[in-house]
């Protein structure tokens, strides 16, 4: 992927509605891989007052949208499996990385890992639906 192109990947993030909710930056990019990061506030506690997998599920989201619409067509979610392996500590930064593991001109698979530290706190499996419609900011509509 060129840096123009990147580029417009990392503008798109920084204007997403929900990114910006949870304060999700994009450190990396490239065709079938994203890197993310956001900080784990007390604000996205559960009752329990550890992380809400809601808050970690946002971020693993984050990235795997990111990593799966890095080609030139639009791709939707059709199936996320995640498993929670620990919570992390509060005031940390989390790195998602979501990586393509197969692609086809309909679906393609990911493989997402969300760490704090050297810590695994989650892990991800996800599958998409490639449509056949060009990404709109790719296409200068944004």
């Amino acid at each position: 992927m060129d840096s123009e192109k990147s580029a417009l990947y990392f503008n798109a993030v920084k204007k997403e509605p929900f990114a910006r909710l949870l304060d999700i930056r994009l450190k990396e990019v490239r065709e079938g891989y994203a890197l993310c990061e956001m900080e784990y506030r007390e604000a996205m506690d559960n009752m329990y007052g550890t992380a809400h997998g809601g808050a970690i599920f946002g971020l693993i989201d984050e990235a795997f949208e990111i990593s799966s619409n890095s080609h030139e067509n639009i791709a939707v979610a059709l199936n996320m499996n995640i498993t929670y392996m620990r919570p992390p500590k509060k005031n940390t930064i989390l790195i998602a990385e979501s990586k393509e593991t197969h692609r086809t001109k309909k679906t393609a698979s990911y493989y997402i890992t969300v760490k704090n530290n050297d810590t695994l706190v989650a892990v991800c499996q996800a599958l998409v639906f490639v449509k056949d419609e060009p990404i709109s900011f790719l296409e200068g509509e944004q």
